[in-house]
């Protein structure tokens, strides 16, 4: 089996998404301080719930992500947790976004299987988002 594989005890798996996901009204909030936060905080959860970020990037109204997770935990709820507490630090810390938007996040959000043929694409692309 390819190296890109993860063993764990009882599976052996290579789950990858493509998400992305953007703020209410798709607002050009996440720039400056919040960005930075904002990264800050995916990581946090990243690491809270074993997952791994392959890529990220943050643009001035969606974000991009890039991660690897044990296939038994759910993307919708991984997605939530992303989006849940980014909105309730963010929205704390930075008064501005709760009087421009009443959420900060759409319900909605991309998500999109990669398989290890293209992950090297994927990576690419995200990474290339701001110099697009």
């Amino acid at each position: 089996m390819s190296d890109k594989y993860i063993h764990k005890k009882g599976i052996v798996y290579l789950n990858q998404y493509h998400i992305i996901f953007c703020p209410k009204y798709r607002r050009k909030v996440l720039v400056g301080d919040i960005e930075k936060d904002l990264k800050k905080i995916l990581y946090e959860v990243a690491e809270e719930n074993d997952i791994e970020i392959k890529a990220l990037e943050i643009m001035p109204d969606h974000v991009h992500i890039f991660i690897s997770f044990d296939p038994r935990q759910h993307i919708h709820s991984l997605v939530q947790k992303f989006k849940g507490k980014s909105s309730r630090i963010l929205r704390e810390k930075y008064p501005k976004l709760k009087s421009k938007i009443p959420s900060l996040w759409t319900r909605s959000y991309f998500c999109c299987t990669v398989g290890h043929i293209s992950e090297e694409t994927i990576v690419k692309y995200i990474e290339d988002q701001k110099s697009i």
